[in-house]
């Protein structure tokens, strides 16, 4: 994805450490052979990794990460899926009701390196894209 390329290579203040667990989720989820991939930047407020499975009928996604931009030099991430299509056994995410496309959704904050975290959030990634690839 170009404009994702760019955006990572644009992204030169890194003060939050946030920008190496976004290109690690972004270069796992670019493995995965049927997902596809829209970006959505709006500089000032966030950019927005949006991917969706190629078996995927009625949901625009099965995960977002965004990297909230309202300080560039303080970027954090939060990473959405739809409430039914991941398990949060740890309870690190926020449930978000009716807060994606009017359903209920988990968002999981990465505001600095934490390899527990980012762990965690990729098994939730590869969760929701098996969901979504039977058709869920």
């Amino acid at each position: 994805m170009e404009k994702v390329d760019a955006f990572i290579e644009q992204w030169t203040e890194d003060s939050l450490g946030t920008k190496s667990p976004f290109i690690a989720l972004y270069k796992e989820i670019s493995n995965y052979d049927r997902a596809c991939f829209e970006f959505h930047d709006r500089p000032g407020i966030s950019y927005s990794l949006r991917v969706i499975h190629e078996a995927q009928k009625d949901r625009p996604l099965f995960v977002m990460i965004d990297v909230i931009d309202d300080d560039p030099t303080q970027r954090w991430l939060s990473v959405c899926f739809y409430g039914d299509m991941i398990e949060d056994p740890e309870e690190l995410g926020d449930l978000i009701p009716e807060g994606l496309w009017g359903a209920d959704g988990y968002c999981f904050d990465i505001t600095e390196p934490d390899a527990k975290l980012q762990e965690y959030v990729s098994q939730r990634i590869q969760e929701a894209y098996t969901r979504a690839g039977n058709g869920h």
